[in-house]
């Protein structure tokens, strides 16, 4: 399913904290607000900020910190992703930092706040609440996004306007946003608080006591790979040559190997590499591997990247199971 170089809009994964807004999602009525730390607030519908700021995309992973959340040899707490919670796509929109200097940023700021449209299952409140460090948002790579795949977003992925930011949890691309705060401090929304989409600053164990004081807000997502080429229980021909296809990421940074191991580990063989369409989209790698004449067919497959991250062979446990990066093992069947 996610074997395209984009993925398109209906294969794309959906994670949602709440109650969808009722709509309607009209760019020309929808608004979007300013405020905070800024000398001159703004308020904007969708389609005034599509006349007034330059236009642009960007082909880009969006993936969530729960994705490998179900491989974890330990309960977690969470939605039990396997690796499909990901995908490749093109977003259009404006600049976000763009957006941001038309309002004048105020000295001292140093983070911005998302509100959105979605109702909490209770409807009593906003459902998440997320937001990004300013230098982040200032970043060229991030948006105001109104469209997707050359399409007008859906409701499902946050329409008529959602954040698009590039190398962070897709929890942080506030979707039906409303409004931009800018603080002097790190925003703790519904969403921000406690343990949400923060991971521990020392290793832990399952079992060891949590001190929420030591975990940090995930902001850089880490390197992997997946093959989308085979499916565990595929049956493959024993004695030939078959063709192992995936994508690599690493939000940002260049893939500098993709190895497969059919040993556990212990060896390794290095696939080529397809360069990607932009720093922030997926790299195609393919391996033609002699499988053995019978049996079962076990691949580890592992990606490293250009500043040394490489995805570790178990996985580093954490009480949400977040960033799961553990190298992907995929069982064939030989005939």
């Amino acid at each position: 399913m996610l074997d395209p170089p984009i993925t398109p809009v209906g294969q794309l994964f959906i994670r949602n904290n709440g109650h969808l807004p009722d709509g309607p999602f009209d760019a020309e009525t929808w608004p979007l607000s300013v405020t905070g730390l800024v000398c001159e607030p703004l308020s904007l519908t969708v389609m005034e900020l599509e006349r007034r700021f330059p236009v642009g995309s960007i082909t880009t992973v969006i993936e969530c910190a729960g994705n490998g959340r179900s491989l974890n040899a330990y309960p977690t707490e969470g939605i039990p992703w396997g690796l499909g919670a990901v995908g490749c796509v093109t977003f259009t929109g404006v600049r976000l930092a763009d957006v941001l200097r038309a309002a004048g940023i105020s000295e001292g700021a140093s983070h911005i706040r998302h509100h959105g449209a979605d109702q909490a299952i209770n409807r009593r409140g906003a459902a998440f609440s997320r937001g990004l460090p300013l230098e982040k948002a200032l970043q060229p790579e991030c948006l105001l996004a109104f469209a997707m795949n050359g399409e007008p977003l859906t409701p499902d992925h946050g329409a008529p306007l959602r954040i698009v930011a590039p190398g962070y949890p897709g929890s942080a691309w506030q979707k039906w946003l409303t409004g931009i705060e800018v603080l002097d401090h790190v925003h703790e929304g519904p969403g921000m608080s406690g343990l949400d989409y923060r991971v521990p600053i020392d290793p832990l164990c399952p079992g060891d006591p949590i001190d929420p004081a030591r975990f940090e807000i995930i902001r850089e997502m880490p390197v992997r790979a997946i093959v989308t080429s085979h499916e565990n229980g595929d049956v493959v021909q024993g004695g030939q040559a078959t063709r192992i296809e995936g994508w690599a990421w690493a939000h940002g940074t260049p893939i500098a190997e993709v190895a497969i191991s059919m040993d556990q580990g212990a060896h390794w063989q290095p696939a080529s590499l397809t360069a990607p369409e932009g720093s922030y989209s997926w790299t195609r790698f393919s391996l033609p591997l002699v499988v053995p004449v019978t049996g079962e067919l076990a691949l580890v497959i592992r990606a490293t990247d250009t500043n040394g991250r490489q995805q570790p062979l178990e996985p580093r446990w954490n009480p949400r199971g977040y960033c799961n990066n553990m190298c992907q093992r995929l069982r064939l069947a030989v005939i």
